[in-house]
């Protein structure tokens, strides 16, 4: 476990994170509501420790985190103008777009589902992460699934201790909901999950 300033993170802390996951580990970092769980997105083995450590159901998609409009086109096939509209009014912040994705993101990603979702957080670990790694990076909460999720980073040490490659402490997260989820490939999107932004 390290500690990071939530504000303004080391960048040689969030370098040594990028190069974890660069290798296919596992880093616990803080978001806006809770600690995610991230792997490198497009890193198939990487994403199958994710299932495996957090048990999660394959079928269940993995939301991603980008840090920019054009990480996002990279990752889907399609990015309609008014999702275009809706990141301009809402990136970064807890509004997740789900569309169409790209051929080459992995099928363990998406679900099987062929979509993908992805959001730019305003959480400045979470986005130098991202920025560090230069690829997506996965955030499911860092949680087994069915257990609450965890709102500091010693929750996560006592549910994943010797699974996680790394836990970036950066205190206690403000819990609370989760990033509204909204279904971009029809219009009006289709609310997936309600949270803090709403339409």
């Amino acid at each position: 476990m390290l500690t990071i300033d939530s504000d303004t993170p080391s960048g040689e802390v969030l370098a040594l994170a990028a190069t974890i996951l660069r290798d296919g580990g596992l880093v616990a970092f803080p978001t806006e509501s809770f600690y995610g769980l991230g792997a490198d997105a497009l890193m198939p083995r990487a994403l199958d420790r994710v299932f495996s450590v957090k048990g999660r159901p394959e079928s269940k998609p993995l939301l991603v985190l980008v840090d920019s409009v054009t990480m996002t086109e990279s990752l889907a096939s399609d990015v309609p103008a008014r999702a275009r509209d809706l990141m301009t009014r809402h990136w970064p912040g807890a509004l997740t777009l789900v569309l169409r994705a790209a051929a080459h993101v992995p099928d363990r990603l998406t679900g099987g589902t062929g979509t993908i979702g992805v959001r730019m957080p305003a959480h400045p670990v979470a986005l130098g992460l991202v920025r560090a790694l230069q690829r997506a990076v996965t955030a499911p909460s860092a949680n087994p699934s069915g257990a609450p999720p965890p709102t500091t980073a010693g929750a996560v040490r006592d549910y994943f201790d010797g699974s996680v490659d790394l836990i970036l402490d950066g205190g206690p997260t403000a819990g609370g909901a989760g990033s509204t989820i909204a279904d971009c490939t029809e219009w009006p999107p289709r609310i997936v999950r309600q949270g803090p932004v709403t339409l």
